[in-house]
């Protein structure tokens, strides 16, 4: 059995200056470990120091970028990977958007981990000023994935055949153009974002970062969706019924979670609910507003690829219907 058409000399020699899968997976393990040593002996209301914060930052990109450079290795430079990618006729784009997306998808399960330790803890407290120290614990650690993803993502875009050759400014200018908003929205959450939960939220606790963190809860059926399509299992019931779950959990996690929080808010000062959403701060709609937009574009992106989908598939359903009464 031959070696895979796309992966020419040159990528398997990039292929093969990746650290050992040993190293690797010493790194990840690592990486995880220390960060969770270094914060399980804090009380819940501790306060993450400057210096324990950096240290938790840097061994987060430790972690997302070894736990990406594994994934790459398995798939690229062992048996078991190339059997995979025989069997799916893996292009090494494909793979590494493979690698990105489950990353992106143990990231989200970190995220949803923390918000529901922390809203456990803070909203059956105080709403407004109850906090745990995991709420900034992760703003720490989870601030490096948005920044390793930029680069991931890029990784990726550069792969492709058509951006292999180019020159690497040429690759980076047609990446940024053509992924503008997941960069922004990356950014923004990796700089402002962590800002407001670990020094601008001005005595605010932690239940309302609890749900923000929560908001991660649909991103592992995303990143899944994306993996079957790579694996061309578009047609699959799989993949329908993982759309479905991703739709809906998309919806209430990302959509509905600000309206929901605000609502929890006109409660407990007794307002309604639009004397209540006005009477905030300016930042803090404007920051609400940065996060929202952007989900209700990509929901209505997964809206209108849903019934597409269900749209060809009752097609289809209808001409194999047609056939057989013919």
């Amino acid at each position: 059995m031959g070696r895979l058409p796309y992966l020419g000399k040159d990528r398997e020699h990039q292929s093969s200056m990746v650290p050992p899968a040993s190293l690797l997976l010493m790194s990840v393990l690592g990486s995880i470990g220390m960060a969770a040593g270094s914060v399980l002996l804090l009380g819940p209301e501790d306060r993450i120091s400057l210096t324990r914060g950096v240290w938790l930052s840097l061994l987060g990109l430790i972690f997302f970028v070894s736990l990406f450079d594994l994934l790459n290795h398995v798939a690229l430079s062992t048996s078991v990977g190339h059997m995979f990618r025989k069997k799916y006729e893996l292009t090494l784009a494909e793979v590494l958007d493979i690698s990105n997306k489950t990353v992106s998808a143990v990231q989200a399960l970190l995220s949803c981990v923390t918000g529901t330790v922390v809203c456990v803890w803070s909203c059956t407290r105080n709403f407004l000023r109850s906090s745990h120290f995991m709420s900034e614990a992760y703003a720490w650690f989870g601030a490096a994935y948005f920044f390793y993803d930029i680069w991931s993502m890029y990784r990726v875009h550069s792969s492709h055949d058509r951006n292999y050759h180019g020159c690497r400014l040429a690759r980076l200018k047609d990446y940024l153009t053509k992924q503008p908003v997941i960069v922004l929205h990356h950014l923004f959450i990796g700089s402002f974002g962590f800002l407001v939960i670990v020094y601008l939220r001005g005595g605010l606790g932690d239940c309302v970062f609890g749900f923000v963190y929560l908001m991660e809860l649909s991103t592992p059926f995303v990143s899944f969706r994306g993996i079957l399509s790579r694996l061309k299992m578009k047609s699959s019931q799989l993949y329908v019924i993982n759309g479905l779950v991703m739709l809906v959990t998309f919806f209430f996690c990302r959509v509905v979670m600000f309206p929901y929080v605000f609502y929890l808010y006109s409660r407990l000062v007794g307002l309604s609910y639009w004397e209540a959403l006005w009477s905030v701060p300016v930042g803090c709609k404007v920051g609400v507003s940065v996060l929202l937009l952007p989900q209700c574009y990509w929901f209505s992106l997964m809206l209108y690829g849903a019934i597409r989908v269900f749209t060809r598939r009752r097609r289809s359903a209808s001409i194999a219907k047609h056939a057989r009464l013919s």
